[in-house]
């Protein structure tokens, strides 16, 4: 079985993030970028499948400019057997990552693709269901545990009811959650002998995808900083500011 992972360059979730002065976007000067998290989940449980002996092949994929090579990089010490970059300038969109990823699906005929669930940056939550419904593949989000059996795939996922578990025929479109491994480190032998793994690289014309954004950003808002507490002499103080003051209580 081969397995896609779709990965993604993010900004590294300890650093604060800066708003560039003319409300344009984020300010991405000599900021720490890393692998998305849930990507990082998603890179781990292929490696398991692959170590479990279910898997044959771990192929990383990512989409954006040069820069991205550095994270495939990180795939690839992370167990992965090689990486395609798709090498564009354009901020892609969560239907463009879509389309990119139907097309590489077509070329390697993945029985298994794994998604981490959201990205970190634009939480959008999209690009895994984009996909399935593309591809025509059925799909599992927000996967917490993952079970191959007899050419299906068992996922069970976390609803407000409880758990749901869904048995899905392969080719699927899967989606990572938090609670479904703990990722690990990357080892110094794992990361040189990354540097020596095959890294290809395509474009978004090569593959027929037309990546032209379709949403226009209007402008980048910080946060609203929190304002500081107050101390109340007594409960019925206490009672009078959430009324009138928060107007959290009727």
């Amino acid at each position: 079985m081969k397995i896609l992972v779709a990965v993604k360059r993010v900004i590294d979730h300890n650093v604060k993030i800066r708003v560039k002065p003319d409300h344009s976007g984020v300010d991405l000067t000599n900021v720490k970028m890393a692998l998305n998290p849930f990507c990082e989940i998603a890179v781990e449980q292929a490696v398991r499948l692959k170590e479990a002996g279910l898997a044959s092949e771990v192929l990383v994929v990512s989409a954006g400019p040069k820069a991205v090579q550095e994270q495939l990089r990180t795939a690839l010490a992370l167990g992965a057997d090689r990486a395609l970059h798709i090498d564009t300038e354009v901020a892609l969109e969560s239907l463009a990552v879509a389309h990119l990823l139907k097309a590489v699906v077509e070329q390697e005929q993945p029985e298994l693709v794994l998604l981490g669930k959201q990205a970190i940056d634009s939480d959008n939550n999209q690009t895994g269901q984009m996909l399935a419904a593309l591809g025509g593949m059925p799909q599992g989000t927000f996967a917490s545990a993952l079970e191959v059996e007899q050419g299906q795939i068992k996922v069970t996922r976390e609803i407000d009811g409880g758990l749901e578990i869904l048995a899905l025929a392969l080719p699927a479109v899967i989606t990572t959650d938090l609670r479904l491994n703990e990722p690990r480190y990357a080892k110094l032998p794992d990361i040189m002998k990354a540097k020596k793994k095959p890294l290809a690289v395509t474009t978004p014309d090569a593959l027929g995808v037309d990546v032209s954004p379709r949403l226009r950003l209007k402008a980048v808002e910080p946060p609203p900083e929190r304002q500081g507490g107050i101390k109340v002499a007594s409960v019925a103080e206490l009672v009078d500011k959430l009324k009138n003051v928060a107007k959290v209580i009727a």
